[in-house]
């Protein structure tokens, strides 16, 4: 009997939604989204007016049984229902239509990220999110040992200091200075940069750093001073970016202003999100790396630092390599408008300049 019960349990659970109760789901998700308070029978019943003709009495039996699949909880002693993580992702997949951005919102990201482009583009793009979206707005740099490179300069600032100039693709630049004890003379910096270049430009970092000493190795140079220090200092040259440039993070401010947060507890999370971007990395390493905006809701992120947030993210790419941006606010938050945001950001970060006027 208590198998037999525990079955039937189970299959109520997962049942499919009637028309009418996903209605009822959807407003009360919406509803919440722009009250952030709960949503009682008696309002909803009137927000419903004429076009549902359902009383308080009909809606409360919905929303309890509502309540009994998950979709809603009911909080402490309040009248009122409020979305669980399962009525969230219900209501995001169910999504009818993105909302546009304003022209007044394209034409401050496209003035803001396009007119200039170069690796001050990923922080303003963080700016430029977290101020749009009163989120925070986050972007994860792409890894330059994926990029390729265009151009290697090397400039005497010293009798023995050198600066070595990367340039790759999307006018991002790497500068190295290294210490050099030889006589090097500005003509024949020039003669090895010209001779680098001839064989660098246009492969990765990656693979400039690991197969170096094979790209110089019939060079009739490579065992001159200065080359013997380019070897010597590959490592520094083409490693990986310092933790410091691997992700901006701007919009606490604007968080805090979500009545979420107000409590001491919510606030000090927020406030710990922000400064471990560590939590950030591996969260983004740990999601699906798919060009599609994807939207993860509470524990679905899997971090009890998290649990109270929603995050929109997608993937941009620029040459070879690829970098992620997102959006972490409030679960209750206007995922439709957000999506858009998030999406054109990514195009825009991508070089597709292909957008509704």
């Amino acid at each position: 009997m208590t198998n037999s019960l525990g079955k039937n349990i189970s299959r109520e659970i997962n049942r499919e939604l009637t028309e009418r109760e996903r209605e009822i789901l959807r407003q009360i998700v919406q509803l919440y989204i722009l009250k952030a308070s709960p949503i009682g029978s008696r309002f909803l019943s009137k927000y419903f007016g004429e076009e549902l003709k359902l009383s308080p009495a009909t809606l409360r039996n919905i929303m309890a049984d509502l309540e009994e699949l998950d979709y809603i909880s009911h909080p402490h002693t309040s009248a009122g229902r409020v979305p669980t993580d399962k009525g969230y992702r219900f209501y995001v997949d169910n999504i009818s239509k993105i909302e546009k951005l304003k022209r007044s919102e394209i034409i401050t990201l496209q003035d803001s990220l396009i007119s200039e482009y170069s690796e001050s583009v990923f922080k303003n793009a963080s700016k430029i999110l977290g101020m749009l979206s009163q989120y925070l707005g986050i972007v994860q740099f792409p890894n330059i040992r994926d990029l390729t490179v265009h151009k290697i300069e090397l400039i005497e600032l010293s009798s023995n200091r050198i600066l070595v100039v990367v340039a790759m693709d999307s006018n991002i630049v790497r500068t190295v200075t290294i210490e050099a004890d030889i006589d090097s003379k500005i003509e024949r910096l020039d003669e090895i940069s010209t001779i680098l270049n001839e064989r660098v430009s246009g492969k990765s970092l990656k693979y400039i750093r690991e197969n170096f000493s094979g790209i110089i190795n019939d060079l009739n140079y490579r065992n001159t001073p200065l080359i013997r220090l380019f070897t010597d200092s590959v490592d520094r040259i083409f490693a990986r970016e310092n933790s410091s440039d691997r992700v901006a993070i701007t919009g606490t401010q604007h968080l805090l202003n979500h009545p979420e947060f107000e409590a001491p507890e919510r606030m000090k999370g927020v406030i710990e999100l922000v400064e471990n971007e560590d939590i950030i990395i591996h969260l983004f390493e740990q999601l699906d790396e798919s060009n599609k905006v994807q939207v993860y809701i509470g524990r679905e992120l899997k971090s009890n630092v998290l649990n109270e947030y929603s995050l929109i993210k997608s993937t941009y790419k620029i040459g070879n390599a690829t970098g992620t941006i997102g959006l972490i606010g409030p679960k209750r938050m206007n995922y439709s408008k957000m999506i858009s945001l998030v999406q054109y950001v990514s195009d825009i970060l991508s070089g597709n300049q292909e957008f509704p006027a």
